[in-house]
């Protein structure tokens, strides 16, 4: 069976930059799971695992148009630091966990702080890069009742 549009696919991904992982489901022995033509995965991938089958092992370039887009100089947020106060060991690097305007959960980096406000970069880790992905087709099949379901 080929991976096409309302197909459930399970595989193995290795995100590899400069001969090193820096992203991956092998790790955990948990392959990602979906549900193709839904959108739930970067654009380039999921145009690269279309027409594979299960046994299919490939990598694939994509470019930041199709990944997780280009960085957005706008994309920052000024917290208050007392926001912060259950973080012992706030830093500079930290990826932080904040929620949007409609409560969505949003990751962040913080970029600078200082004992009032703290500045949260809200791009992509992954934003204007070209990334290379490794990857393996374990199964693929037609979804249950309650994987689609799950679609919503």
């Amino acid at each position: 069976m080929k991976i096409e549009k309302d197909i459930y696919v399970e595989f193995h991904y290795a995100l590899v930059e400069g001969g090193e992982v820096r992203d991956g489901s092998r790790s955990s022995d948990e392959p990602l799971s979906y549900i193709h033509g839904h959108n739930m995965l970067v654009p380039g991938l999921e145009q690269a695992l279309e027409g594979r089958v299960e046994g299919d092992h490939f990598q694939v370039e994509v470019p930041p148009a199709l990944g997780y887009g280009e960085r957005d100089e706008e994309l920052f947020e000024v917290v208050e630091r007392e926001a912060f106060a259950d973080l012992p060991g706030l830093k500079k690097g930290m990826l932080v966990n904040l929620e949007d305007g409609e409560g969505e959960p949003q990751l962040g980096r913080v970029v600078e702080l200082d004992n009032r406000e703290v500045k949260i970069d809200l791009n992509h880790p992954f934003a204007s890069q070209t990334l290379m992905f490794d990857v393996e087709v374990l199964n693929v099949r037609k979804p249950t009742e309650a994987e689609v379901a799950e679609l919503g």
